[in-house]
């Protein structure tokens, strides 16, 4: 776990990206789709399905947040600007990605149908359109709702494309790892949308879904794993064995359930306290079964624990919101 990745690197040196036959983006624009599909392509742009699973975590907060600091609901105008300006900040957090890993995603099956690999979208036209709507996401937060949510907002972008996709995805295994951060902090942009600071119950709702995250990635890598390998990115399962990703997975597994039990004695109830137990017990199940897999040899199976991961994330903030009406 503690292991320099930069050690880690040099012990298992990141395989040579594979040269493949790019598309003729001359003969790209000639086919240019219609506005429609355009339109569709620039919504790709944002990877609708990640800015979902991010909201799932944002609204659960806020309600906690309210009931803790107001012992009310969180009005109305907080609820839809955070969702709005979050939904908008996410997209461009990704839109940015796509347009920053262009190359990369064109050597890769999963990401080869994205539109900047398929010349659908000039990629200076996708930059723009990704900055666009983050000022906006920022400025909305700023103005509607609080500095602190939308300085939070902007460092989540900052954060994603910067420090994640331009330095760690490329040069480090614990990409995954601490790329997590980004990933984590609409809990606390929900939370600061209601209260205007933090609190340690913020903190710790963080940490379960920076905790989640490894477990939750590494398998999909291990899923993808020849795709990341033909673009060099040396993600976990790329640059160590299976054993090793399947370890670290148990162990972060296991802190994710103890952190998601510290929200008990700190306000909530024995309703999510049993959701937690109950469901991030499977969750570390779940990692076992992956290393037993591994340890006999067999089919992983990845995708098992990577479905698990987003019904865990899904169910357990389901109940924070739900405990939120009976603090």
């Amino acid at each position: 776990m503690n292991e320099d990745p930069t050690q880690a690197v040099a012990d298992h040196p990141r395989p040579a990206r594979k040269r493949i036959e790019l598309p003729d983006p001359a003969a790209a624009e000639a086919a240019r789709p219609g506005w429609r599909a355009r339109i569709g392509a620039y919504v790709s742009l944002t990877k609708p399905r990640i800015v979902e699973l991010l909201l799932i975590t944002t609204i659960p907060a806020m309600l906690v947040a309210a009931r803790m600091e107001y012992d009310a609901l969180p009005s109305l105008t907080a609820v839809l600007a955070t969702l709005i300006g979050g939904a908008l900040a996410a997209g461009s957090a990704n839109a940015i990605n796509c347009y920053i890993d262009r190359d990369i995603d064109q050597l890769m099956a999963r990401t080869s149908r994205r539109p900047l690999a398929k010349h659908q979208i000039p990629p200076r036209n996708a930059l723009v359109f990704g900055l666009v709507i983050g000022a906006i996401a920022v400025l909305g937060m700023g103005l509607l709702v609080n500095w602190l949510a939308a300085l939070l907002t902007f460092g989540a972008i900052v954060y994603y494309d910067v420090v994640y996709t331009i330095w760690l995805k490329r040069t480090t295994p614990y990409n995954t790892v601490w790329g997590g951060a980004c990933g984590a902090a609409p809990v606390l942009i929900g939370w600061a949308a209601v209260t205007g600071h933090m609190s340690w119950m913020a903190w710790v709702l963080f940490a379960v879904v920076f905790l989640w995250q490894p477990p939750h990635f590494y398998v999909l890598a291990m899923k993808f794993k020849d795709d990341y390998a033909a673009a060099g990115i040396p993600m976990l399962p790329v640059v160590a064995p299976a054993k090793r990703v399947a370890v670290e997975s148990v162990v972060y597994g296991w802190a994710m359930l103890a952190v998601s039990l510290v929200a008990v004695p700190l306000g909530a109830t024995w309703l999510y306290g049993a959701v937690a137990l109950v469901t991030g017990g499977l969750f570390v199940w779940e990692c076992h079964k992956l290393l037993g897999r591994v340890n006999r040899g067999e089919d992983p199976k990845p995708m098992r624990l990577f479905h698990w991961s987003t019904s865990y994330l899904t169910l357990l903030f389901l109940a924070l919101a739900v405990d939120s009406f009976i603090m």
